[in-house]
């Protein structure tokens, strides 16, 4: 089969197509013949081995029909989304023809949607679903901060939010995102800053921050007594918080939570707890617009690196097999 790999860490170059074998069909997996899948940023830290992991096939999420599955948990034939459980860093993801993939990180995803916008959803969306509705138990009427929200992550977490009744405010850098950010029904927006909590009356309920540790604690600094804080990215850098002290930096009574992918498939985190089918049927509806910023055929992949490396991508990019 054709697939994407990852021959040493570096630039694009990295990234080479070669002839692999298929995956073989083994008992508590399955075997995806992928049609399409999301490009993210953990795939460039990745290819410059910045990771702690990676496989050498990359990519953690993708969507395609069920070429095989001995356990007979999924129908051969099976429309199914994949994330994460070691895809793309513990064994070969989602760049390439096909796939195999744990059980517990497969699931359902049948819709009558074109496979470039079902392949925008299940990472972006499972990771956006789990930060509001179970790490900050979001509900309707909550003042909600979004900060880096013009992230594929970020425009998720709003269209999501937004859609549940919250009122949201979001952060972008850039003043030229605002009239984006504000098409999706936020009630507003401010310029992400590290010393955010100092331009922006009244306190929040909840924090979604994917700026990272760089802003985590003027993100505590703006919830109420009881309010959630939870951090789920770095788009300002990987560095530690430094010299953290949480007795003297922390606000008492305020909550600090962290949530990431890679904990899907786990006992604690089932990938059947994200309602991935019914996010499908809300597209489907016109209720939910996961519509790619970009889509890039397989060939294309070096491209696709060029844009995310950039930050050309202005949402959720994707990768489609002709």
């Amino acid at each position: 089969m054709k697939a994407i790999v990852l021959e040493k860490f570096g630039g694009l170059d990295s990234l080479v197509y070669k002839d692999i074998p298929e995956p073989e069909a083994m008992p508590g997996h399955v075997v995806i013949e992928i049609k399409a899948f999301g490009i993210n940023h953990a795939e460039m830290h990745m290819r410059r081995g910045e990771w702690a992991e990676a496989a050498p096939v990359s990519g953690i999420e993708c969507v395609g029909l069920v070429k095989s599955c001995p356990g007979g948990e999924f129908a051969v034939g099976a429309k199914v989304a994949a994330l994460m459980g070691g895809l793309g860093r513990t064994i070969n993801g989602s760049y390439a023809q096909y796939t195999r993939a744990p059980v517990s990180n497969v699931a359902l995803i049948e819709a009558d949607l074109p496979w470039a916008e079902l392949a925008a959803i299940p990472e972006t969306y499972a990771t956006a679903w789990t930060c509001l509705f179970r790490n900050l138990e979001l509900v309707e009427g909550q003042r909600l901060l979004i900060r880096g929200a013009t992230s594929s992550f970020g425009q998720a977490a709003v269209k999501l939010a937004v859609n549940a009744g919250a009122l949201v405010v979001a952060t972008s850098r850039s003043p030229d995102r605002f009239a984006m950010l504000e098409a999706l029904g936020v009630a507003g927006v401010e310029r992400e800053g590290p010393e955010l909590s100092t331009r922006i009356d009244g306190q929040f309920d909840a924090v979604l921050d994917l700026v990272g540790n760089s802003t985590v604690l003027d993100s505590l600094s703006m919830v109420r007594r009881g309010g959630k804080v939870c951090l789920a990215g770095w788009l300002g850098g990987l560095a530690p918080i430094a010299e953290f002290n949480p007795l003297l930096q922390m606000a008492s009574g305020v909550y600090l939570t962290f949530f990431g992918s890679f904990v899907f498939g786990t006992p604690g985190f089932p990938l059947s707890d994200v309602p991935l089918q019914a996010i499908a049927e809300d597209v489907a509806a016109g209720r939910l617009d996961v519509t790619p910023s970009r889509i890039f055929k397989f060939e294309e992949i070096h491209e696709a690196h060029r844009v995310m490396e950039a930050n050309e991508a202005g949402g959720k990019m994707v990768v489609v097999h002709a």
